[in-house]
Parts: C-alpha cells; sequence; structure tokens
C-alpha cells in the first residue's frame, strides 16, 4: 500500500518544456496533506475494528458460556426434580410398608388378645361349672346328712 512517505519522497524526471515543478510539488504536498489524513483514519478504523471484533469475540464467548451455563442449569434442575420425585415415591412406599406393619402387628395383637380373652372366658365357665357341681354336690351331700339324722 502506498504510504504518505512515498508520495512525498517521489521525484519526477524533468524534460523539456515539461510540467511547472512549484505546481507539482504543491499539488503534491496537498496530496500527501490528504492522503496522510485517510491514511491515519484507514489505520484508526482497522485498530476500531480489531478491538470491535475483541468485543464481539468476547460476548459470542460470554453468550456460548451463559448458554452452556443455563442448559447446565436446566439439566440439574431436571436431576433435582427427577431425585425428589424418587425420594418422594421411596418415602411414600417405606410409608405404606411400616404402616402395613404397624397394621398386621396391631391385628396380630388383637388376635392374640381376642385368643387369651377366650381362654379365660372357657376358664371361667369351668370353673363356675365346677364350683356349682361342688355347691350342689355339697347340698346334696347336707341333705342327706339332713335326711339321715331326721331318720
Amino acid at each position: 500500500m502506498l504510504t504518505p512517505l512515498d508520495i512525498h519522497n517521489k521525484e519526477f524526471k524533468r524534460s523539456f518544456r515539461g510540467y511547472n515543478e512549484d505546481e507539482i510539488d504543491e499539488f503534491l504536498d496537498r496530496v500527501v496533506k490528504d492522503y496522510e489524513q485517510l491514511y491515519r483514519e484507514n489505520v484508526d478504523l482497522k485498530d476500531s475494528i480489531d478491538k470491535l471484533k475483541t468485543k464481539v469475540e468476547h460476548f459470542q464467548h460470554l453468550e456460548n458460556t451463559l448458554h452452556n451455563t443455563l442448559v447446565v442449569a436446566q439439566e440439574t434442575a431436571e436431576e433435582v426434580k427427577l431425585n425428589a420425585k424418587k425420594e418422594a415415591e421411596l418415602i411414600i412406599k417405606e410409608a405404606k410398608v411400616t404402616g402395613q406393619r404397624l397394621l398386621d402387628e396391631a391385628n396380630l395383637k388383637v388376635k392374640e388378645k381376642m385368643t387369651e380373652y377366650e381362654e379365660i372366658n372357657q376358664r371361667s365357665q369351668l370353673y363356675r361349672t365346677r364350683m356349682r357341681t361342688l355347691v350342689l354336690t355339697q347340698l346334696e351331700l347336707l341333705k342327706d346328712s339332713d335326711e339321715a339324722e331326721e331318720e
């Protein structure tokens, strides 16, 4: 690319009846000045473009990072939700098992108490029957004894 210094240092050959040297120098000075300004603007714009490219890359990287973070957060949320559901199901299952076990134990105790009650009731009836028989026997003996004394 042509630089302002290239334009400034450019020398033209002289020829007979050539162009006016002062006019050429004056024009070249203006060209150098304008070209130098354009050249600097071009350099500044390239620097700005490089900085903007760097910022765009930074923001693209940031966007990718945020996207990945969001994906991880969603996956983690789903995993936590799934684990919570599994844990809740396990707690419910354990509660049902425990409840059934307690119910079974209570039913067994009721059956045991019913059996115990039946045994006590049978013993009580047997005891009453024996006592009644004993009392009746004693009454018969007394009656026989009274009759024997009366005779």
